[in-house]
């Protein structure tokens, strides 16, 4: 009798502060348009690394994982499925924002530190307002759902997501998984010169670039573009096989 192969299940990371729901608009769709199964990670606010790769491993128990993420949750794929290359058939970095373990100057971990200081400070609402107030609407909505939601646990996850060290260049060079990198070509927090840097160094990997503006019109253009940058790597989505 024949056995039908396992199914690649996609495994969606959020950024730092972020939930569920916008992982799965960003990569909902171009897995069920691909006929993958696919989970959305809520993060625990008080464990946000650990509740991301205790998803991926419950996941990697099922078969093969395709492990997409988002700013903070592409760190976590990434450096996830470089130890688990039988497990992943892909990664899709969205908006990587630094590369090593010192992040003292890195964009999005000081934003995360200073916010979880002002939240600190002067308590939820009053920081959701200031940020409302200087943000595009498509994220300030994201943001006040999620942070809403990880009250009042926000400022502890905030600051475990500033404390983590992003792959270095040589763990980069040293990973050979397909990798889909996208970088949004006008984002400051997440430097389009850190996707470039990513592209090049990881030994398989296609780079995408996208707008903010795109990105707020539309979330699911990171996971459309990010699964053709796989296919183009790999092949057809539906036939990548289980890794090496």
């Amino acid at each position: 009798m024949l056995r039908t192969p396992p199914q690649v299940t996609v495994v969606a990371l959020p950024g730092t502060g972020s939930d569920a729901d916008f992982a799965a608009r960003a990569f909902g769709p171009a897995a069920q348009a691909h006929g993958l199964a696919f989970h959305a990670v809520e993060p625990d606010p008080q464990a946000v690394i650990g509740s991301c790769t205790t998803a991926l491993d419950a996941a990697a128990q099922r078969g093969p994982v395709l492990a997409a993420g988002i700013s903070l949750g592409a760190a976590i794929a990434l450096d996830w499925a470089a130890e688990h290359r039988s497990a992943v058939v892909g990664v899709i970095t969205a908006l990587p924002a630094w590369t090593g373990a010192e992040t003292a100057t890195c964009p999005a971990a000081s934003s995360a530190s200073v916010t979880a200081e002002q939240l600190r400070a002067d308590g939820l609402e009053a920081v959701i307002a200031r940020m409302r107030a200087s943000s595009p609407r498509w994220l300030a909505e994201a943001l006040t759902q999620s942070w809403r939601r990880q009250w009042p646990h926000l400022p502890a996850a905030l600051d475990e997501a500033a404390r983590y060290a992003w792959p270095s260049l040589e763990a980069l060079a040293g990973n050979d998984v397909p990798v889909a990198v996208i970088g949004a070509s006008d984002d400051p927090v997440h430097p389009i010169a850190v996707a470039e840097q990513w592209a090049h160094t990881l030994p398989s990997a296609r780079l995408h670039r996208v707008t903010l503006a795109e990105l707020g019109a539309d979330p699911a253009v990171l996971g459309h573009t990010g699964f053709a940058e796989l296919a183009a790597l790999t092949g057809p989505i539906r036939e990548l096989p289980a890794a090496r």
